[in-house]
């Protein structure tokens, strides 16, 4: 039995779709369902049972001897967040509980982290643990999954396996419901197709030209196709970065969707709104090469690749994984 925490978000539906796809039917899937969208995302999926995320622990200690491996994936997302209870409660001390009670039961897990915890990058992107610590993230997400990723690493007791895995900007199917916090390929088809148009957020950064910000953007298939493989080999604890381990730049990747939907690209720019610019990354770049040194070799998909399957299979057909 394998159990999904944030089971009906983005990235966890799509894991449970590629692990029916493999073959995978007795899961349990946990999450707190408060959209339409999220049971959208869980539709034709074949699991167990579903437990609502305050149910999940009490269930979790009565069926532990049946549970093989936890995938903890739930969390308060929201960059632009400021209730700092909330981010400690959701994804801090839920993630602490949960550990203790794998390394109690003995049952592996890996978690996702976010690379929203490496901040502006002045300590760059290297996932080696010597680096963690001494990262400083913008916002209380990026905050609540670096403190989580720092108790990790000081803990002696431990799951019989475990791995913290820093996603990158993900993007594709089953990101409808997440809103203002969806993907920029969501937020641009969405605008192209309603206004034929497109404005980028124009560079307060004398390194910088307007749309050069970048980031690591990877597709959703990869992200899951890196789960399934630690689940599967459990053989490297840690934290590892899951990235492309190449940025890309926003201008690449607004005209990648103008692509996709057949439309000659009109991109403007506008002022970043002041309150954001403390908060705002101009880069990112997995450093992925842990990852790879532990046998990690399948590659990862070209941004245009993905832009074009993302929209032409499911943002055009309004379908989800």
């Amino acid at each position: 039995m394998i159990v999904v925490t944030g089971a009906a978000g983005f990235i966890g539906s799509y894991l449970v779709g590629k692990l029916n796809k493999a073959g995978y039917r007795d899961l349990i899937l946990v999450d707190k369902i408060d959209s339409p969208l999220k049971e959208f995302n869980l539709a034709h999926k074949n699991y167990r049972k579903f437990i609502d995320r305050d149910n999940f622990f009490k269930w979790l200690i009565k069926h532990s001897h049946e549970v093989e491996f936890i995938f903890h994936l739930g969390a308060r997302t929201d960059t632009l967040g400021q209730e700092p209870q909330l981010y400690q409660q959701l994804n801090l001390i839920y993630s602490q509980r949960l550990w203790n009670i794998c390394s109690e039961i003995q049952v592996p897990l890996v978690y996702a982290s976010s690379a929203a915890t490496y901040g502006n990058g002045e300590w760059g992107f290297s996932d080696d643990h010597h680096n963690i610590s001494h990262l400083r993230p913008l916002n209380l997400y990026g905050w609540s999954k670096h403190d989580f990723d720092v108790w990790a690493l000081k803990q002696f007791r431990t799951p019989p396996f475990w791995a913290g895995l820093k996603f990158f900007n993900v993007y594709g199917p089953n990101e409808y419901h997440k809103g203002q916090m969806a993907s920029v390929v969501l937020h641009a088809f969405q605008t192209i197709r309603e206004t034929g148009k497109m404005k980028l957020f124009r560079s307060h950064h004398k390194d910088y030209k307007d749309g050069g910000q970048s980031r690591d953007f990877v597709f959703v298939e990869d992200i899951a196709d890196v789960m399934m493989f630690f689940m599967e080999s459990q053989k490297n604890h840690g934290i590892f970065n899951v990235g492309t381990g190449k940025s890309r730049s926003f201008l690449d990747l607004t005209t990648s969707v103008f692509h996709s939907m057949k439309i000659t690209p009109d991109i403007s720019f506008i002022d970043t709104p002041v309150d954001l610019r403390g908060r705002y990354q101009y880069f990112t770049e997995a450093d992925i090469q842990k990852l790879r040194e532990i046998g990690y070799k399948k590659s990862f998909t070209e941004l245009e690749a993905g832009v074009d399957q993302y929209v032409g299979e499911f943002l055009m057909a309004e379908a989800c994984y």
